[in-house]
């Protein structure tokens, strides 16, 4: 029987190789997505790396719309979303949006996390998965990959990696949510 840490390491190199290069974009299905779309979100908790070292848990964003983005220091892609991703938090925060960004890497780069976030911009949540715990939950197919809940803790969308351009239907879909 393979260990649990192996597994994940599979699952993250997997990750790593393809990561954003999934030539399919935008919103996948509830099928394509482990079906989480249109299901409860699940819960997760997690202490961000970056400003207040808070803890935040879905528990704790209830009534609001979360952007839920699995992401890696590897990540090419994600170095171009995260810009995009905190110009969606600035644009939407006053309304109820909460960005929450799920670093996926492995322990030897943890401190990787803030300096990242620092270069690309986000001063939106950044917490470290360092057991992996919540990537086991939402399963995320490539990095980033971000799922879009509702106020009620719903997930509404599904994005597999990331493309120019994207962050419109992002920002559409978020926009209905919030009623905007």
């Amino acid at each position: 029987m393979r260990s649990i840490t192996k597994v994940t390491a599979a699952v993250l190199v997997a990750s790593a190789a393809s990561c954003g290069g999934s030539p399919e974009r935008g919103s996948k299905s509830a099928a394509d997505t482990g079906g989480l779309v249109g299901n409860p979100a699940p819960d997760f908790q997690v202490k961000t790396v970056t400003g207040s070292k808070a803890t935040v848990s879905l528990k704790s964003l209830h009534g609001q719309v979360v952007l839920l983005d699995f992401w890696g220091t590897f990540c090419e892609p994600c170095k171009k979303s995260f810009p995009k991703l905190e110009a969606l938090q600035r644009k939407y925060a006053g309304s109820g949006l909460r960005v929450v960004g799920i670093s996926e890497d492995e322990d030897e780069d943890k401190d990787k996390i803030p300096g990242f976030a620092d270069t690309y911009g986000a001063k939106f949540a950044v917490g470290w998965d360092a057991d992996k715990a919540i990537a086991r939950k939402y399963k995320p197919e490539t990095m980033p990959s971000s799922f879009v809940i509702d106020k009620e803790g719903v997930v509404r969308f599904a994005h597999v990696g990331f493309h120019d351009g994207e962050e419109a239907d992002i920002d559409r879909e978020i926009r209905g949510l919030l009623g905007d």
